[in-house]
């Protein structure tokens, strides 16, 4: 009985209210297990890895987010959506120095940023798909096919534009187009049937175009005509802008990448001569490259500091 006293007076008696071990106490099996950590790991370390220790609320769903944070200044569209010009027709074009696309018509100055034509008349501007077509390539090991897209682009005021453009995804192909035809954008010459009254609604003379065996012919046509041509040319001649028209093909127009191709060609060719109105004496002026030398000449100023966000 003695004995039996000193071994309750010496030892304390556990109650589960009093001495159990809770969820609170996790940071202290960290000693052993590794806390919540990763496992069977050092009781250092894995009580910092757990969500509790001091790493693991930074790197866990704290103040920055999920994970480790999504970077400074990522989300942003104000920057991605702003032009920044790559050519020097580009510059002059931002800076308001070029009026219209006829001024860098009239020079003959190539257009290699889409974003010159969208600054001019991108409010205008209609798209349409005229055909998406599977090709395909013979490889070592097997076919890999891709899919081209034709798209016609045009402000139905003298504007129009083709571009061709083949990839992977029937979406990449058409975006690629899009911006392939605002490249290719050329002027359409429109003039007179009869008497010069109103606005020009046809073309000036009879104008051939042809691609591979498709072969397009436009002829003149009177007021209240409309376009007389198959549904794949009417498109294209709306969005040129051309209201009367006569159209005569030959060759296998179901090849439609061709027709399509055969009409823009020939919409191409209208400003390829002169005609008596066009004989009167040049006036020559600097090219907008040498008239804004100086800006040109401009070293551009780039800020490299960051934003905190």
């Amino acid at each position: 009985a003695t004995g039996a006293l000193f071994f309750y007076l010496t030892h304390e008696r556990r109650h589960p209210s009093t001495n159990s071990r809770t969820m609170a106490d996790a940071p202290a099996r960290g000693g052993d297990r590794g806390g919540f950590g990763r496992g069977f790991g050092r009781g250092d370390r894995g009580g910092d890895r757990g969500r509790g220790g001091d790493r693991g609320g930074d790197r866990g769903r704290g103040d920055r987010g999920r994970g480790r944070g999504r970077g400074r200044g990522r989300g942003r569209d104000d920057d991605k959506d702003k032009w920044t010009p790559c050519t020097k027709l580009g510059r002059l074009v931002q800076q308001g120095k070029i009026k219209s696309l006829e001024h860098i018509y009239l020079f003959s100055i190539p257009i290699k940023e889409y974003q010159i034509v969208e600054h001019f008349i991108g409010t205008q501007l209609t798209d349409e798909v005229m055909k998406i077509m599977p090709v395909q390539k013979q490889t070592s090991a097997g076919q890999r096919m891709r899919f081209k897209a034709f798209v016609v682009v045009g402000d139905s005021n003298g504007h129009i534009g083709l571009g061709v453009k083949a990839c992977k995804e029937v979406a990449h192909s058409i975006q690629g187009s899009m911006i392939l035809a605002k490249l290719n954008m050329v002027p359409v010459r429109r003039g007179y049937w009869g008497g010069k009254i109103g606005p020009p609604h046809t073309i000036p003379t009879k104008i051939t175009g042809k691609c591979g065996s498709v072969s397009v012919r436009l002829i003149p046509a009177p007021k209240g005509a409309g376009i007389v041509a198959a549904i794949t040319a009417k498109k294209v001649l709306a969005m040129a802008g051309v209201k009367d028209v006569f159209t005569s093909t030959t060759g296998s127009t179901k090849t439609l990448g061709n027709f399509v191709k055969a009409v823009y060609f020939a919409l191409k060719k209208t400003y390829g001569f002169l005609s008596p109105e066009l004989w009167k004496e040049t006036t020559f002026t600097k090219p907008p490259a040498q008239e804004f030398t100086d800006f040109l000449s401009m070293k551009k100023e780039i800020s490299h500091k960051t934003e905190e966000y």
